[in-house]
């Protein structure tokens, strides 16, 4: 199994070639997509928050919130945020309940109960646990934050829409399949599912843009 970080072009690029190889049905997709985002994030509560701060905003909407909730700290880290008051960060455009998860989450760094920089040894299912024991911390958050943030090889958030739908259509099903299917149906692709992560990302972009595509 490959156990490189997806953290370089180079190392995508590689585990590209290795989802063609698992399955072959990839390589015209990988073809349609030219170069795949790497998508790569800083790791710790910095990693965290941002994702947590672009949860069901627009893209656009995300850098916005995060450039005012970002320029509110000189570090973007646990115990500087906790130092601000709740008004003066939701004034930067964070609903109440994604300050109230990032105070869980700064909270459990400060008193020792979550460790950042041990997650990346460990296997991602006691990550992914260890993450969703927070409250307000879901599955989806805490495999995007391994896929991203730790750039973990063989991460494939299967409860993403998106994701679901492109596993649908390159297994051409009429339905949009659920979680337990999609991480069934992906299975062949490990150990290089965070390749595949990235590229039926790639992909979806890309069909949303062709004329006469509606997924």
């Amino acid at each position: 199994m490959h156990k490189e970080r997806l953290k370089s072009r180079a190392v995508l690029e590689a585990h590209l070639d290795g989802l063609a190889a698992c399955d072959p049905r990839l390589k015209s997709v990988i073809a349609d997509c030219g170069e795949v985002p790497l998508r790569e994030s800083t790791d710790g509560f910095e990693g965290m928050a941002k994702i947590v701060v672009g949860q069901q905003v627009s893209v656009a909407a995300a850098s916005a919130i995060w450039g005012r909730f970002a320029g509110l700290m000189e570090n973007v880290c646990a115990a500087e945020f906790l130092t601000h008051p709740e008004e003066k960060v939701r004034g930067a455009g964070l609903s109440a309940s994604k300050f109230r998860t990032l105070c869980v989450v700064a909270e459990a760094e400060q008193s020792g109960e979550l460790q950042f920089d041990q997650l990346v040894h460990l296997p991602p299912e006691e990550a992914i646990e260890q993450l969703t024991k927070l409250k307000g911390i879901g599955p989806w958050t805490a495999e995007i934050y391994l896929l991203f943030c730790l750039g973990h090889p063989d991460i494939f958030p299967a409860g993403d829409l998106a994701l679901q739908k492109m596993v649908g259509h390159i297994n051409g099903l009429e339905d949009v399949p659920k979680e337990k299917e999609t991480r069934a149906l992906t299975e062949i692709w490990s150990p290089y599912r965070g390749a595949a992560s990235r590229l039926m990302w790639r992909y979806f972009a890309v069909l949303k843009d062709k004329e006469g595509i509606v997924l």
